[in-house]
């Protein structure tokens, strides 16, 4: 258990993570997870706790999001019941597996996630805007036509990422909704968001029944982190798109380093 005079580096560090959640358009738990292992939870504590840190993070996207009307019911409950049933499975797996495979795993996504991110060639709005007159000549998809199957098995990664290495599993989801899926970026994001948000609530249901994570921990954590990423992701335009790219990747390099360096230390002893 953090002692108390501890909680003014949890509210900066939740401040820290819902920066770089909003500014890199990451759900927070690639975050939040090396954080507490930083503050030395052990790891099956610490990857629970960025759990409930996820769900108040991905609640506030998802209001924004449900108050725009920009999400349809078919795309969102698809990936959404899909992420919440996976997240129960996947959250039972997580406390039977060794806290050095835990870590092995993470180090695997962050890894994967500094080779597939990439510099975009040129901006949506160059993409799909003439030139001439300054109208769209190439329209977004419908989302009716996003196949609801695939949605359910992109949500069963999220339970996956979620209820066994605590990621929201964002960094995942949306390159690959917006590449092999060919599904909008705007609209891949928004999806994710709905996934991450169930598959880290059933996820957190789970670790709540086997008394796994520190919940006020993750919730505060999760709480700061939502005001800032809100504070940042209204100034996400004002960064060029290839400066976040390079931070998303040099953050993915820097984690996976520190996971596999955990990894080993939890084996050689």
């Amino acid at each position: 258990m953090v002692p108390w005079w501890d909680i003014p580096i949890l509210i900066a560090l939740g401040l820290l993570a819902g920066g770089l959640a909003g500014l890199l358009g990451i759900g927070g738990g690639l975050i939040f997870a090396p954080l507490l292992l930083w503050l030395n939870l052990p790891p099956h504590q610490a990857l629970a706790t960025s759990g409930f840190a996820i769900v108040p993070t991905a609640l506030a996207g998802t209001i924004v999001h449900l108050r725009s009307g920009s999400i349809e019911t078919r795309p969102g409950l698809a990936i959404g019941l899909a992420g919440f049933g996976s997240a129960f499975l996947f959250g039972g797996l997580a406390g039977l597996t060794a806290g050095w495979m835990l870590l092995s795993m993470q180090t695997v996504i962050y890894v994967l996630l500094a080779f597939c991110v990439r510099e975009p060639e040129e901006t949506e709005q160059e993409a799909n805007t003439d030139s001439k007159t300054g109208k769209d000549s190439k329209p977004e998809p419908e989302q009716e036509k996003i196949s609801p199957p695939l949605l359910a098995g992109v949500g069963c990664i999220a339970g996956w990422t979620t209820g066994m290495l605590g990621l929201g599993g964002g960094l995942v989801l949306v390159p690959l909704m917006s590449g092999p899926m060919a599904i909008p970026i705007h609209q891949a994001i928004r999806l994710s968001t709905v996934a991450v948000l169930c598959s880290a609530s059933a996820a957190s249901l789970q670790f709540l029944h086997e008394g796994r994570g520190v919940p006020w921990m993750g919730l505060m954590l999760g709480g700061v982190a939502a005001l800032a990423a809100q504070w940042s992701a209204r100034r996400l335009d004002l960064f060029n798109a290839s400066v976040l790219v390079r931070c998303l990747r040099g953050l993915a390099i820097v984690l996976a380093i520190d996971s596999c360096r955990r990894a080993v230390q939890l084996v050689l002893n």
